[in-house]
């Protein structure tokens, strides 16, 4: 038997690629992990602004059969707000928003960063490029305060190999013209997206779910990788002949009662962890950007939603779901309560004027993510060999990019080499412990079933 451990996204497609000829189990009430959307009160929510803007035509093509072409697409302007001033997205382009002298130093900074001999210089860590990129001072005002709010480290405890294009690194004539006025064109990475007409993204997954055998309120207990079984808290237990697991590297590892050194290695392992606020506001949306990103370090605010925007099919006429997402982690632990962030965060809706008074608040609720974003800090690399090379000996069959935070899918795709899929296999963004998306998840299960189907 296949057995598929955790009904995200990634096990929903492993199973829809296998031809739903495996088992999948679940321990929350519901299948769907980090993409479910949640209905509350006539609101949807996702878990953070979830768009689909993948350049893989069947990424593209399989969402649209999924929903039998029920999706929205629409050009999108993220924007940012720093210090009581709205700028365009990337703000490394648009510094013509940029109050004095702030704005003059930034392009100093980063022309006299052009100049000096790029090639001579290799960055160790994310300060170390982002400094090469932007210059001295967009890097201090900007990038430092929210990278330390995102990802909840300094940039230089991040590695750069998962910066790829998802930062934008901007030429030197692009960041002069963005100096005296706007830009013709947005120089994010996303410009386009699609998104379900109705049910939140979580729709993405209509005709993939269909036929899946799955199991749910199914919490692991222990995994033994000798006998190839694993134990359940509701005291069954289930033989498999391959495992693909799904599930969060660190709790995969304590499942399997590994040595020390490996349970290290998986204590090792960051990831972030999201508390998101959703407030329903009886006034409609103030700005007509999707989501935006909030510099200001004085700020629990990290990045904003408007549900509503997404699909008007989100929300009520009339009123604004506004969603804000607020990180934490083992480096930047929670330390207010939950209620005391609500109402700070309520407040910094309405010092950005996005909420016009407390007296507009209809409800709030909120949700928490215990693991949100994987942080490619320094640890990384080594504690994932030390895990991958201990699973070696129970069949796992090592990758040429498992310990890279992506994957090229258009090389590893066309790739017909003649590697096959061991007894375990691990997918997805948690389980593979990669800075993966939609479309990477998809393309894993898709990958997973080729390789099997050639065994």
């Amino acid at each position: 038997m296949i057995l598929v451990l955790g009904a995200g996204l990634a096990g929903i497609s492993s199973s829809y690629h296998l031809d739903h000829e495996c088992l999948v189990v679940e321990k929350k009430h519901h299948i769907g992990g980090h993409i479910y959307s949640h209905q509350i009160d006539g609101f949807t929510w996702d878990e953070g602004p979830h768009v689909s803007f993948t350049k893989h035509k069947y990424v593209k093509d399989l969402f649209a059969k999924s929903l039998n072409g029920k999706y929205l697409e629409y050009p999108v302007f993220p924007t940012n707000y720093y210090k009581g001033y709205w700028i365009n997205h990337p703000a490394q382009s648009n510094l013509y928003a940029v109050p004095e002298p702030i704005r003059t130093k930034c392009l100093n900074d980063f022309l006299s960063s052009r100049n000096e001999n790029q090639e001579e210089i290799v960055p160790k860590n994310y300060e170390d490029w982002s400094i090469l990129a932007f210059g001295k001072a967009f890097y201090e005002e900007f990038v430092k305060s929210y990278t330390k709010k995102y990802w909840t480290v300094e940039p230089k405890d991040l590695t750069t190999d998962w910066v790829g294009g998802r930062v934008f690194f901007p030429d030197v004539e692009t960041v002069k013209q963005g100096f005296l006025a706007p830009l013709d064109q947005s120089t994010h990475y996303i410009t386009s997206v699609r998104y379900p007409e109705k049910g939140g993204y979580f729709s993405y997954t209509n005709g993939l779910r269909e036929g899946m055998n799955v199991e749910l309120n199914k919490t692991v207990e222990r995994i033994s990788l000798a006998s190839k079984t694993v134990y359940f808290a509701d005291g069954s237990n289930i033989e498999y002949s391959k495992l693909i697991n799904t599930l969060p590297l660190p709790e995969f590892v304590r499942y399997i009662e590994a040595t020390p050194e490996v349970n290290k290695a998986a204590d090792d392992l960051a990831c972030s962890e999201l508390l998101l606020i959703n407030y329903v506001i009886n006034h409609r949306a103030k700005i007509d950007a999707h989501w935006f990103y909030v510099y200001d370090a004085d700020k629990y605010a990290t990045r904003v939603n408007f549900t509503e925007l997404l699909s008007p099919q989100n929300g009520q006429e009339g009123k604004t779901g506004i969603q804000v997402e607020v990180y934490f982690s083992k480096y930047r632990p929670q330390i207010e309560p939950v209620e005391i962030i609500v109402n700070r965060v309520l407040e910094e809706l309405i010092e950005m004027r996005l909420v016009e008074s407390r007296d507009f608040l209809e409800n709030s609720n909120t949700q928490y993510i215990k693991y949100a974003n994987v942080i490619c800090d320094l640890p990384r690399r080594q504690a994932l060999e030390t895990i991958f090379s201990y699973l070696e000996q129970y069949g796992l069959v090592r990758e040429s990019d498992d310990l890279e935070p992506m994957t090229d899918w258009d090389k590893k795709l066309e790739n017909n080499d003649a590697s096959k899929i061991g007894d375990i296999v691990l997918a997805g963004r948690f389980g593979q412990w990669k800075y993966f998306w939609t479309d990477d998840c998809i393309l894993r299960g898709k990958f997973i079933a080729d390789k099997l189907g050639s065994n």
